[in-house]
């Protein structure tokens, strides 16, 4: 009897009706679009440099607020972080910045790369609706992200060649700090620094004055810049906002072509030296 009617139900309601009739359709996934009035734009603060960092400035033109729960960059030119957590509700605001992460260039040996488009996707809730997944798109070329690529990858490519960091000896004599910069065979190629740049705290001054100041030739497993760093400002306030006092940027060539930029950080050891030197110097060592 049970098979009788399980046949006549089947009968009477084709399968596809059973499917129909007995199970809800899953409800449509939204958009990635933004809400309207919301976007957003590349930049990046000086204290941003250091920790690799830059920001997404958000703009809302609305009267409804806006909450972020996370921000991602993504771009074939630049490894994909994980999502940074924001938590930020934002109501109208001509800008609001976020600071996220970006992850390193994607570089090649073979020379500079032409930058890939990029978006900023984002889970965001616009006044009370449910939190989603949004993709800001960011007008290409973007100039920031241009030239965060063209420095990282100008400096992968001095880095194939050879390494270029702060030697171990320095002293100070009157008031004048003397050292060199210590280039040491990394791969192929004539490395030559072209010069070498002060910083917001430090006035670099290569001994050598011609140009190149150092020169590693291809047979060669050592070369050295001397170099002499004086004070550059002895202001209270810009010890206090030192956030790129180490950065010294250095120019290379390798075998004679474009002229690329390497930033050289000295070590802490070295860091806190300097900074001790350059307060007593400056008559501000309490």
């Amino acid at each position: 009897m049970k098979r009788i009617a399980a046949f006549l139900l089947v009968a009477v309601f084709p399968t596809g009706l059973l499917t129909a009739c007995g199970a809800s359709e899953a409800p449509a996934t939204p958009p990635p679009d933004p809400p309207a009035g919301v976007s957003i734009s590349l930049a990046q603060w000086r204290s941003d440099e250091p920790v690799h960092a830059i920001e997404v400035a958000v703009r809302n033109a609305t009267d409804t607020p806006v909450y972020f729960a996370d921000v991602q960059l993504v771009t074939p030119s630049f490894q994909t972080l994980p999502p940074k957590r924001a938590d930020a509700l934002l109501k109208r605001t001509p800008r609001t910045d976020l600071q996220i992460p970006y992850g390193a260039a994607k570089c090649s040996p073979k020379g500079l790369p032409a930058l890939q488009p990029a978006t900023v996707v984002a889970h965001l809730r616009s006044g009370s609706d449910p939190l989603r997944r949004v993709v800001f798109k960011v007008p290409h070329p973007d100039p920031l992200l241009t030239r965060l690529l063209r420095d990282e990858c100008s400096a992968f490519l001095i880095k194939e060649a050879a390494d270029i960091e702060f030697g171990a000896d320095w002293t100070q004599v009157g008031k004048v700090m003397r050292g060199s910069l210590v280039l040491t065979r990394h791969g192929t190629g004539v490395v030559a620094v072209q010069d070498v740049g002060g910083t917001t705290h430090y006035i670099a001054t290569p001994v050598k004055k011609s140009k190149p100041l150092a020169t590693l030739d291809a047979g060669a497993q050592r070369a050295e810049v001397a170099l002499q760093l004086t004070p550059g400002r002895c202001d209270p306030h810009a010890f206090a906002e030192g956030k790129k006092a180490f950065l010294f940027p250095v120019r290379a060539t390798i075998d004679g072509g474009d002229e690329r930029v390497v930033i050289v950080v000295p070590p802490k050891p070295l860091q806190e030296r300097l900074t001790a030197y350059a307060l007593k110097t400056c008559g501000l060592a309490g």
